[in-house]
């Protein structure tokens, strides 16, 4: 066992494994004990990495290092062991490291994106206070039937995320709405044309 984590032409992928088990053991570990890895490393990450809709998702941005060391490691002994079926040998693992980090990050994002259609919005219960108001959609289109994501601030200046969607056509990322009426999980919204009133600066 010892010999093949340190064999050299699976040692990138091995030591991708060997990450994803440190991790999951430390994060186990730290729920019970008050000090979980990722809340240090978020404030490694660089704020425009943090604020980027790939990673604004309705869960642990920990699962999307998880998934991307899951995925390398895959694709990395995949490349590696296909090599050998066709040549009859190994390669250098350096070869493969590109191809590997761009399989894996391909995957990577398609799970984000899968995992979080399924994952139940968490839902904001000030309903009364939020309607009427101006919300950005910050995660994903919005459409009759398919929910987004959108950032909405109450009278007290504090952030929410609440789930919207269109009673016709469809509301892109970014788009500036109302909050018009709510419907069990999710609120209907309008889309804020770019000439209305309020966005101009007279």
């Amino acid at each position: 066992m010892v010999e093949f984590l340190l064999n050299y032409y699976f040692l990138p992928f091995n030591l991708s494994v060997m990450a994803l088990v440190i991790l999951s053991m430390a994060e186990t570990i730290g729920i019970y004990i008050g000090i979980r890895p990722s809340i240090f490393l978020k404030r490694f990450l660089p704020r425009w990495l943090s604020h980027s809709p790939l990673f604004n998702v309705k869960f642990s941005k920990v699962l999307i290092l998880v998934f991307f060391l899951i995925n390398f490691s895959f694709a990395g002994y995949f490349l590696q062991l296909s090599v050998f079926a066709k040549q009859h040998f190994f390669i250098s693992p350096f070869y493969l490291i590109l191809p590997a980090l761009i399989i894996a990050i391909f995957f990577t994002v398609f799970m984000i994106h899968c995992l979080d259609q399924v994952i139940k919005p968490q839902v904001d219960h000030q309903f009364g206070t939020l309607l009427g108001r101006l919300a950005t959609l910050s995660s994903g289109n919005a459409r009759p039937g398919f929910s987004a994501q959108a950032r909405v601030r109450d009278e007290f200046g504090q952030v929410h995320y609440v789930q919207v969607e269109p009673e016709f056509g469809e509301l892109e990322v970014q788009s500036q709405v109302i909050l018009i009426r709510f419907r069990q999980t999710h609120y209907i919204a309008k889309r804020i044309a770019s000439s209305n009133q309020l966005f101009n600066s007279d």
